[in-house]
């Protein structure tokens, strides 16, 4: 079975614009803020739209002569649309982009982003509080200022004796002490029919939204001095992702970094 692949090409920036509409996804490196790589996403956008056909210089009518004598009409460009006067065709503040979730700058991931229209999407995606999926790596045996691997040091200690065990111990009961607040901020006993009912429906949601809930944490990769952790939550930031390392190392006696 054959498919076509209906294909158009465009040269004038007009219609491109018009089109940016919509969704996408787009990959955020690490030590860079949001705001940066939005700021690189709208300026390859204005760079790329202005090199295409923009729409001509805008015309006015010029009446000449005297009036008692036949006048001369003619149109000519204005200059006070020229693009030495008023700048490119396309600007930054012709865009709009937005995301579901603002990353902080020591995160790095798939983020959805929209464009001009396709903010409302985004807008109800992110009314619709859903859960995201984090590997946040630890280093056994040291302690930062800030929790991080570009912080100081500002403590070290043994970790030979740290075993994969102890942290998935810690992991399920760290997941299950989450999963016993979730019902509580319902209001309802994690052993009773209405709890059981709740749980039919779904992932608990937190009302408010400044609420981090972790639904599943579990360890996929432990090679001395480094681990990793996978992390589903919700309503997360930065900080407390990193002070779940550092609590794992305090309950086993060690202090680890983020990385």
């Amino acid at each position: 079975m054959s498919v076509l692949k209906a294909f158009k090409t465009v040269s004038e920036a007009i219609p491109m614009y018009k089109s940016l509409n919509g969704v996408f996804l787009i990959y955020k490196p690490p030590n860079l803020h949001f705001n940066r790589m939005r700021e690189t996403v709208i300026r390859n956008l204005c760079r790329d739209l202005n090199d295409m056909k923009v729409r001509p210089q805008l015309k006015y009518v010029v009446i000449e002569g005297k009036t008692n004598e036949s006048l001369r009409v003619s149109v000519r460009d204005s200059f006070a649309d020229h693009p030495l006067v008023v700048g490119p065709r396309y600007q930054p503040n012709d865009f709009k982009l937005g995301t579901t979730k603002i990353m902080h700058e020591h995160v790095s991931g798939i983020i959805v982003c929209g464009i001009n229209n396709g903010n409302k999407m985004v807008h109800k995606m992110k009314m619709s509080k859903c859960v995201r999926f984090y590997r946040v790596t630890g280093l056994l045996g040291e302690a930062t200022d800030n929790y991080f691997h570009t912080g100081k040091i500002v403590e070290k200690s043994k970790f030979t004796h740290v075993k994969r065990g102890h942290i998935d111990k810690l992991c399920s009961s760290m997941q299950s002490s989450h999963q016993r607040k979730m019902f509580d901020l319902c209001g309802v006993d994690i052993q009773s029919q209405a709890a059981y009912e709740l749980a039919l429906q779904g992932p608990l949601r937190p009302t408010d939204p400044n609420v981090p809930l972790l639904y599943t944490i579990k360890c996929v990769d432990f090679s001395p001095p480094k681990f990793t952790l996978e992390i589903v939550c919700i309503q997360e930031y930065d900080m407390y992702l990193k002070t779940i390392i550092h609590d794992i190392g305090r309950v086993i006696t060690e202090r680890m970094d983020c990385g």
